[in-house]
């Protein structure tokens, strides 16, 4: 379709997968909830920071490479865990040997459509997400597999609450690919003929089954059985989560936290780090966001844990811009799926270097040698830009 494969921003990224995929693929990509303003809040947000760039004394040698709960990364940006990957057959794989290939980690989902073990395999530094869902003994034959597979820590997100609607419509998701099913979703599917062929050639059709919550004895669940079980959990206390921290043993990262009383309480729980999150924008509509909140939690806490961020990171620039704002990495979702559904695992790679290309431009710019350098004078902030839920101050 593209004579040249290589883009040069995310963007083409994503202009690139929304004509390569069918429009229930793309929709499911794109997903957030309600009116999507969360969405646009993300990535408008850094937007509204400016830098400060330096004319003179700029650093020929820069270090972009810093440490995530002890694993070391060769910049500081992850790979956030995402649900089943059927943008390209050979999804989580692919994306795993693409970070693997630049030096980065890869967080996996336990909602994911490879098995831990074979993503593991191709990226060692694999970080190992779970929702609480089910009861406790499921928990733990889950973390035991990913700790038996080689996962090198652990990734909570506890901030779900099931919104659904969207005012662009949600798209259809089939509960598993069939032939009856495959000639439902035809009129949509043969119009992007080379995502139908890069299964086709593969001899497979999209898996929307879970094998990181199968069961010891029985078949993985699909996708939307999986919710089911998580929709039906009540819901996690404090309690449940230092459990489940203890559980675990080692490195520990809460995902979802925006507000500072609860930032407080994940370092009274034992949590290892935390990602400032919104869910990318798809848990409750009108959440502020994250790169306005970073700020006071990080002040809060960020002496005692490690801080990381996601949600609406689509230039290396946003890395610089939330690192100077305290956090230790961000962590990027859709826009490595964008690069997926382009092309495959060069085009997660892709997406990789472009986010090291705009850091290192970033860090070059502002006149220093490493990224442990960024900070707020780096940064043209608007007055009242950071916000602060649940007490303390944005500083």
């Amino acid at each position: 379709m593209f004579k040249n494969p290589w883009f040069e921003t995310v963007a083409e990224a994503q202009r690139r997968a929304k004509r390569r995929l069918p429009h229930m693929v793309y929709g499911a990509l794109v997903a957030g909830s309600e009116r999507g303003r969360t969405i646009d809040a993300n990535t408008k947000a850094f937007g509204d920071l400016g830098f400060a760039p330096r004319v003179v004394g700029h650093k020929a040698e820069r270090d972009l490479s810093t440490t995530v709960m002890g694993v070391e990364t060769s910049m500081p940006v992850l790979i956030s865990p995402t649900g089943v990957q059927a943008v390209h057959p050979d999804g989580e794989v692919a994306v795993a040997r693409a970070a693997a290939n630049r030096g980065v980690i890869m967080g996996l989902s336990s909602f994911a459509s490879k098995p831990v073990e074979e993503v593991a395999e191709a990226n060692p530094n694999v970080f190992f997400q779970m929702y609480w869902s089910g009861d406790r003994d499921a928990m733990v034959q889950r973390l035991d597999r990913a700790k038996k597979a080689g996962a090198k820590a652990l990734i909570a997100t506890l901030d779900w609450s099931f919104s659904n609607g969207r005012d662009w419509g949600s798209p259809m998701i089939p509960e598993k690919i069939d032939f009856r099913t495959a000639a439902k979703l035809a009129p949509g599917v043969l119009p992007h003929p080379g995502w139908l062929w890069k299964f086709a050639k593969e001899g497979r059709i999209p898996d929307l089954t879970t094998p990181n919550l199968k069961p010891p004895n029985g078949p993985a669940p699909t996708f939307f059985g999986a919710y089911g079980e998580w929709m039906q959990t009540p819901p996690p206390t404090w309690e449940d989560v230092a459990w489940l921290r203890e559980e675990w043993g080692g490195p520990f990262l809460l995902k979802g936290v925006t507000r500072v009383d609860d930032a407080k309480r994940a370092v009274d729980a034992g949590v290892t780090a935390l990602s400032v999150s919104n869910h990318g924008g798809n848990n409750l509509d009108t959440t502020p966001a994250t790169i306005r909140v970073l700020p006071s939690i990080a002040e809060a806490v960020g002496d005692q844990i490690e801080v990381l961020l996601d949600g609406g990171v689509r230039r290396g620039g946003d890395v610089a811009k939330a690192l100077a704002l305290g956090a230790r990495a961000v962590l990027i979702g859709r826009a490595y799926l964008w690069g997926l559904a382009a092309n495959g695992q060069a085009g997660v790679e892709n997406v990789l270097d472009i986010m090291r290309g705009g850091l290192d431009s970033a860090v070059l710019g502002l006149g220093h040698s490493s990224v442990d350098e960024l900070n707020p004078d780096d940064l043209v902030i608007p007055p009242g830009f950071a916000l602060t839920l649940g007490g303390g101050s944005a500083g």
